[in-house]
C-alpha cells in the first residue's frame, strides 16, 4: 500500500525588521525564527505543538513541528512509531498492510494473519512459496502428500477417495480391480470374461498368445483360446467325418458315445443315412446303422 511522507514542516528565516511578522495565535514575532505555515496561516513551533499538531496513531502524543511525520488515510505516525504490530519492523520506507481495524502490518505478518492455511499443518501459505490448489483449498507442496504411503505428490497425478488423496500407484494397488491372470492393476480399459476382470493384453490365446478381445474364442480347463488353435490343439475329431468339433456354426450339438465323438449332424445310419440323434442305434465295427439296416448288413 502507499503511504506519503513528509520530512518536518518547513521552516523561515528572516533578517527583514521592517514590516511586522507575527504568529496566528501568540502573536509572538517570528523574524529570525522557525515557524509552519498551516492553512495559509503562521505559526510558531510552540503554538504548532500545542494547537495545530497531528496525534500519533501509535503513541498517541502530538507529532512535533521537529519530528518526521507518516500519513495513511487521514491517520498520522511519529516516524519512528509506524512499525508493523506484530514484528515492530520499522516501515517508513517498506511495504505495507493496513488492516480493517486500524493494525499497521509488513507484508509477511500480514500474509500470516490473512493468507490461506495449509489444509494439513495449517499453517499460513505465503505468497509466492511452492503451494497446491484442489478443490479451492491450499496445502504447502511438501504437505500435499499421499495418504498411504506420505511422499509428497509434487508434480505426479493423483486420485481421492473420499477426503484422501493418493498417489496413482497407491490408489492402483489400494483400490483398482486386480487383472485375473497377471493378477496386476488394471489402470484403464480391460475386459470381463465369466465375472473376472482382465488386462486387455492378458486376453490371449493359450496357444498362439494372439489377443482375443473383440474376437470369437474358446476356453477349455479355465484356458482360453482362438478359433483357429482351439480346432488344431484341444477340440475332439468327428468320428464320422474326422472334423474338429468345435461348437461354432452349423450343428454345435455332440453325440458321445464309448470314448467317440460325432457333430450331431454327422450321427447317421451309414446304410440309410437317418439321424440317429437320441434314437436307438447299432455299431458295427467303425460304422453305425439304424435298428432296421442293421438287421440287413
Amino acid at each position: 500500500m502507499a503511504f506519503r511522507h513528509s520530512g518536518g514542516p518547513r521552516s523561515y528565516l528572516t533578517s527583514t525588521m521592517t514590516d511586522r511578522f507575527d504568529c496566528y495565535y501568540c502573536r509572538d514575532n517570528l523574524h529570525g525564527k522557525k515557524y509552519v505555515k498551516k492553512d495559509e496561516k503562521h505559526v510558531c513551533t510552540k503554538c504548532f505543538d500545542k494547537l495545530c499538531a497531528n496525534t500519533c496513531a501509535e503513541c498517541k502524543r502530538p507529532i512535533g513541528a521537529d519530528s518526521k511525520e507518516l500519513h495513511h488515510k487521514n491517520r498520522h505516525w511519529h516516524e519512528d512509531c509506524f512499525r508493523c504490530v506484530k514484528c515492530s519492523k520499522p516501515l517508513a520506507s517498506e511495504p505495507f498492510n493496513a488492516r480493517d481495524d486500524g493494525k499497521i502490518m509488513c507484508g509477511k505478518c500480514g500474509s500470516r494473519e490473512d493468507g490461506n492455511r495449509c489444509q494439513a499443518c495449517y499453517k499460513v501459505v505465503l505468497p509466492g512459496s511452492q503451494n497446491v490448489e484442489y478443490k479451492n483449498k491450499m496445502w504447502h507442496e511438501e504437505c500435499f502428500t499421499c495418504f498411504e504411503c506420505k511422499q509428497p505428490i509434487r508434480t505426479q497425478s493423483f486420485l481421492t477417495k473420499g477426503e484422501d488423496i493418493y498417489c496413482a500407484p497407491c490408489h492402483d494397488k489400494k483400490f483398482a480391480k486386480k487383472c485375473f491372470h497377471c493378477k496386476q492393476p488394471i489402470t484403464s480399459g480391460g475386459i470381463s470374461y465369466q465375472d473376472q476382470p482382465w488386462h486387455s493384453e492378458c486376453f490371449v490365446c493359450k496357444t498362439c498368445h494372439k489377443g482375443l478381445a473383440g474376437a470369437r474364442f474358446t476356453s477349455h480347463e479355465n484356458d482360453v483360446y482362438c478359433v483357429d488353435c482351439f480346432k488344431t490343439d484341444v477340440a475332439k475329431k468327428c468320428h464320422g467325418c474326422k472334423n474338429p468339433i468345435t461348437g461354432f456354426g452349423h450343428g454345435t450339438n455332440v453325440v458321445n458315445y464309448e470314448g467317440f465323438s460325432w457333430h450331431e449332424y454327422c450321427f447317421n445310419c451309414k446304410k440309410c443315412c437317418l439321424s440317429l440323434a437320441n434314437k436307438r442305434f447299432v455299431i458295427n465295427g467303425e460304422q453305425i446303422h439304424c435298428p432296421d439296416c442293421a438287421k440287413k448288413v
